[in-house]
Order: C-alpha cells, then structure tokens, then sequence
C-alpha cells in the first residue's frame, strides 16, 4: 500500500516538474515571438501549463491529507466500522461548447464602431485531468464563441466538479517581445535597427509581474520571469456536475468576470450551450463474469441452462460457451438488471447445501424470475457481492446508467514535426512536445530564420 501510494507521489510529482518545464518554455518562446498570433499562442500555453501546475500541486496536498487523516483513523482506539465500497469511475465528456454574444444593434447590424476583437480559449478542469480547448478569435461578426473540440476525461467519480473557464486576450492592444536576458535583448534589438531597438530593449526589462498571476501560483515555488506581452484573463466561468450530465444539448449559466470597461470584455449572454454525457464504467466494462445454472421460475424444476454469464450495464448476458463472449456472438439471453430488480438470496438448497440467488423484474406488470446457482457458496458470494455493487454503482451514477449515453471519441492529433536538434530553444523544446500540451510547440514556419537564428546563437554562446 505505501509502495502504491509513494508511486502516485512520484507521478505527481514528475508531472509538476514536465509542467514547470513547459511553462519555462512557454515564457522563453513568447520572448521570441515577433507576431501577434504567435504571441497569442504562447500565452495560452503558459496559462494552461500554470493551471496545470496549480491542479497537480492541489492533488499532492490532498493526497498528503488523506494519509495524514488514515492514519489518525488507525490509531484511533473509538473508531468505528467504516464502509469501504467506493462506487466505480467513469468517462465524462463534453462537446458542442458554444457560447452566445450579446452584441449591440449598432455593432453587429449596422456594423458601426470601432472592430473590437479578442482571442479566447476555454480551460476545462476535472480533478487532476486539465484540457484546453483550440483558441478562437472573435469579433462582432460573430454570434456564438463555437468550440469544436470534444474533451473526455477518464477518471471520474459520480461527485464530480467539472469547471469550465472561458478567458480572452484584447488581441489588438499594442504589446512587445518578452522579458529575454539582456544579452539577447541586445542582440535583437541590434538587429532591428536603432529606433526599433529601443523600444524593444525597454520592454525587456525585467519587471515584478508575473505570468501566472491568474493562476495564484506560489512566487516561492513558482519563481517566473516577467513575460510582457498579450496576457490571458478570466472572462467567464461555471461549473458543472452530475446533475447537469443529459443525453442532449443543453444550457448553463455562465458566472461572468470583468465589465465593459476591460479591454478582454466580450458581450456574454450569460449562458454557456452544450453536450454533456457519461459512461460509467459499470455501463462499458464486464463488472464480473463465470459459470452458472439459470432455471426460470414455473419451468420444470430440472431444467437448468448451464451458462456463461457477464455482467456488463443494464443485463446479465447469458452465453451457451465463454468463447462466444470473446467471439462477440449474440448471448443466448439476456436477464435485466436495473434499479428496478430485486434480488436475493434464497434458502439452501437441500441436496446441493449451496444458496440460489433470485432475480425478479417486472415485465409489463407481470413478474418475471430467474433462478441462479453457482457451484460452490464461494462463487455464490462473489456474486451477490458484484450484484451489490453493481447496485451501489447505479444509485450513485443516477440517469447514466438508464441507458448507454455516446461519446463520440476526439479524433488523435497530429504529433510535431520531427526536427533535428540544433541548439536553439525552438529545437531543444521539440521532445518535450505531447498531446496534452497542444499550443506550446509552434509550427517550424511560426517563428522566422532571423529569430531561430538569434536563439540558437544566444544558447549556444551561454552553454
């Protein structure tokens, strides 16, 4: 057990420290970058690696806490028995996120005033699982922020917080390359000339800000640089539950930040649209599955049916042969079993010494019950023991387990191109590029020869 628990402490912990990385990347690339949507880009990455390193630095603490509180608990001579049946995890996932706007008549009809325009992204945090979403630019022209990105989280418990958070960037304030040591200062801003240059070195200086300030991070853990230029902020956000989880698209309310005196302020309606669906893994996965002798009730008392059974989401599946399961074939019957069934355990039976268990459904107001036995009291309590938590599963899920909600899977996305390392940031950052840090890797023609070239200079000469 503490050999598990030490396990989830180092991959915590290994996650901070690829997420700290990241986030250094992050500052030095938006240093480099020398046009607006690059800059935009980077921004992003730095804020959701900062919301990342929050999240898994919440998770250790929590962790800590819990084994501080188990061990109170052991030592604790008036404890009493405690219910150790936690109900099974499952995926949640949401899609069709789409946001409306709220545009004066004068802005969007008659296209009149001047073209406020600001890029947004949404950070969608359950637990210790952290997704961005793609970021959008939005102006008047507009009448919904519409994301397409459709974001599953895998480890989910039936008292899940899902928080949605919408932030924007004014993509039009006038802003400058980011605090990069003076000695590349100075070289870039030989390059660009003497007028030019000034400004950009005053820019660079360094300065008591710090990138992460919407995040809240610890300046004592998280010591980052001063980074000038475009800066997220948190326009929106809501979060959402079980409760809100339905087969179809629906509306949330939006709790918003901000007013229209901020140059982020985009006109939110104050409502969030989209898809929010689960399956939990007593709906997907086989719960458990063996041999039984299934007989219906009013049938000859010889009658047995020798079966392979499975339980999996609203059904026991009956199979003639285990191979069928494995070959996918129709089972040869199915019993229900929902929050309706009854079931229980029967008196011994006389000759063979071992339970029955009964199940009852109800099939348009007749009641219908199947006999089942097992061949030793072992397997029958392996049985009724999976059928309870299967109930347990079920009770703490709610409408997910009615029917198999669909979550339509997001399609894989395109690895970073493979480039051979040159020594400059823009190369040496290439292998630290994953699926979960979409954003931070900018594309080989997303930062110009000039400013790879400078990079790889400065690097070189410091190491």
């Amino acid at each position: 057990m503490n050999n598990s628990k030490n396990q989830r402490d180092s991959d915590i912990q290994k996650k901070i420290d690829h997420e700290i990385r990241m986030r250094d990347g992050a500052c030095k690339l938006l240093a480099a970058c020398s046009q607006k949507d690059q800059a935009l880009e980077a921004a992003k990455s730095l804020q959701t690696c900062s919301t990342r390193i929050m999240a898994y630095m919440s998770e250790l603490q929590r962790m800590k806490e819990a084994q501080v509180m188990q061990k109170v608990t052991r030592r604790s001579s008036d404890a009493g028995p405690m219910d150790d049946r936690l109900p099974c995890k499952g995926k949640v996932a949401i899609s069709d996120l789409r946001i409306p706007l709220m545009w004066k008549d004068t802005e969007y009809f008659k296209n009149k005033g001047e073209l406020h325009r600001c890029a947004v992204f949404c950070l969608l945090q359950l637990g210790g699982e952290i997704f961005d979403t793609d970021m959008v630019i939005v102006d008047r022209t507009l009448t919904d922020i519409c994301f397409d990105n459709t974001i599953v989280f895998n480890e989910a418990s039936p008292g899940f917080e899902l928080r949605v958070e919408l932030y924007s960037c004014c993509s039009e304030d006038d802003y400058s390359a980011g605090s990069t040591p003076r000695k590349l200062a100075s070289k870039l801003s030989s390059s660009l000339g003497r007028s030019s240059g000034k400004k950009l070195r005053a820019t660079m200086e360094p300065g008591p800000c710090s990138p992460v300030s919407n995040g809240g991070a610890s300046p004592l853990l998280l010591p980052v640089p001063s980074v000038p230029g475009p800066k997220y902020h948190l326009l929106a956000h809501t979060t959402l539950s079980l409760s809100h989880i339905q087969d179809s698209f629906r509306t949330h309310d939006l709790t918003i930040s901000g007013n229209e005196e901020c140059s982020y302020w985009l006109p939110l309606y104050g409502s969030m649209c989209c898809r929010l669906a689960a399956q939990p893994h007593c709906m997907t996965q086989q719960m458990t599955s063996g041999c039984l002798k299934v007989k219906q009730l009013g049938g000859d008392p010889q009658s047995w049916t020798e079966v392979y059974a499975v339980l999996k989401g609203t059904s026991l599946f009956c199979h003639h042969r285990q191979e069928d399961v494995e070959a996918n074939v129709e089972p040869a019957f199915t019993i229900a079993i929902n929050k309706e069934t009854r079931i229980r355990a029967s008196e011994k039976d006389p000759q063979s010494k071992v339970q029955n268990i009964r199940i009852s459904n109800q099939y348009g107001g007749e009641e219908v019950t199947h006999t089942l036995t097992t061949d030793s009291r072992e397997d029958t309590h392996r049985w009724m023991e999976a059928f309870w938590q299967h109930f347990y599963d079920m009770s703490q899920w709610k409408q997910c387990c009615d029917d198999l909600m669909k979550i339509e899977l997001p399609s894989p996305r395109k690895p970073a191109p493979v480039t051979p390392k040159q020594g400059s940031l823009y190369h040496e950052m290439a292998p630290l590029a994953t699926p979960s840090c979409e954003g931070l890797l900018l594309q080989d023609n997303a930062v110009s020869a000039e400013i790879r070239a400078l990079l790889s200079s400065y690097y070189n000469d410091s190491y």
